[in-house]
């Protein structure tokens, strides 16, 4: 079934929406106006879900995808098969916890999950596959960190294009990071994370990450983030993009080459965006290279990905995001990390919690209330 809407009918019933961003506020686009769709696009939906969280392309064409309440299934032909993985048990909804990333490693013989357990540590476990199918008793975990907050969790994982594990978490929660973690190098709350899991026991830091030898936590590879709730790489270029929700006013697009050394600071929670909040702006602040207000309906920004697929040819190279409570689907026109340009796609998904790219680079697009979509052309 395709459909094709303008606007998006948001519930509130669900905490998520909610504790993933605050009361809103008057603000102003830094970028030009948005113009009309750049692509004819529609949204197929292809299942049903229970509150999805995330999704990753896994072995031989499939799609993986995660249910916030613990479970793992594999989108098919008709919609989602059995739970293949099911950590029900472990694992809780309160706040914004739950089952919140999924990646393979390069090879398909790794996969991970990143979940909050029921004492509220975030934890990232790793399972050995073989022949497409996890070895539910190779089971170990990787990380944990300890969430103050039953919100700004983060969650999202990748492998990036040099075979490392990326992780971001949020800043421990409540509001306007209390404890300061975003800016605090010995926490890595309000971090983006880059271990090698493999190389050691547990992992292994890589030693070119930008901290290694100098204060703080090795595992670091960026900071100054309030929840990073989806990033992904480009998988043409290796760039970096990271959707980072915001408190009250800004909603923020953050980005870094694939030729980065790291250690970028994008400034929480001395900075939401370009407006200042607590204190001097850092003199090494990396500001997005796009944000937004609250006057358009949005909230809580969802990071996608530059599209490489086929079926959209005239989105090739265009960053596609959303947002949780305005559900459209966009996308901006990017040279070497300046918009040049930024697209309503025309079509809305709903209260839109994450993107999954499968293994022809297309993208689904993954709505809190159950709903799975591919996009297609119209």
């Amino acid at each position: 079934m395709k459909v094709r809407k303008r606007s998006a009918l948001i519930g509130t019933t669900f905490l998520l929406a909610a504790s993933l961003a605050f009361s809103t506020a008057s603000a102003q686009d830094k970028q030009d106006k948005e113009t009309p769709r750049q692509a004819d696009a529609s949204l197929t939906k292809v299942a049903d879900a229970q509150s999805p969280t995330a999704g990753a392309a896994g072995p031989d064409g499939s799609v993986w995808i995660a249910e916030r309440a613990g479970r793992v299934r594999v989108l098919g032909d008709d919609g989602l098969g059995a739970p293949v993985l099911d950590i029900s048990g472990e694992t809780t909804t309160d706040g914004e916890r739950g089952l919140l990333g999924l990646t393979f490693d390069p090879e398909f013989a790794h996969f991970y999950i990143a979940f909050t357990d029921r004492s509220g540590t975030s934890t990232v476990d790793e399972f050995a596959v073989e022949n497409g199918e996890i070895q539910q008793n190779t089971r170990r975990t990787v990380l944990t960190q300890r969430q103050p907050y039953s919100n700004h969790n983060g969650g999202d994982l990748a492998f990036g294009p040099d075979g490392m594990l990326y992780i971001g978490f949020g800043d421990g929660g409540s509001a306007n990071d209390p404890q300061d973690n975003g800016q605090d190098m010995n926490s890595l709350l309000g971090k983006m994370l880059r271990i090698d899991p493999t190389g050691g026991s547990p992992y292994a830091i890589p030693q070119d990450n930008p901290f290694v030898g100098k204060p703080g936590r090795d595992e670091i590879w960026s900071y100054g983030l309030r929840n990073p709730w989806r990033f992904s790489f480009d998988a043409d270029k290796g760039d970096l993009l990271i959707g980072d929700v915001g408190q009250n006013r800004r909603e923020e697009i953050d980005w870094a080459p694939a030729d980065s050394e790291g250690g970028e600071n994008y400034g929480w929670a001395r900075m939401e965006g370009t407006l200042p909040v607590r204190g001097q702006e850092p003199a090494n602040h990396v500001p997005p290279v796009f944000e937004y207000g609250r006057t358009g309906g949005g909230c809580s920004v969802t990071g996608g990905y530059v599209y490489r697929g086929a079926a959209l040819a005239e989105l090739t190279g265009q960053y596609v995001y959303s947002d949780y409570c305005d559900g459209t689907i966009r996308s901006l026109e990017m040279d070497n990390g300046q918009v040049t340009g930024r697209h309503s796609l025309g079509v809305s998904g709903g209260n839109v919690a994450a993107f999954a790219q499968d293994g022809d680079k297309e993208l689904y697009v993954l709505a809190l209330r159950g709903d799975v979509y591919r996009l297609d052309p119209a």
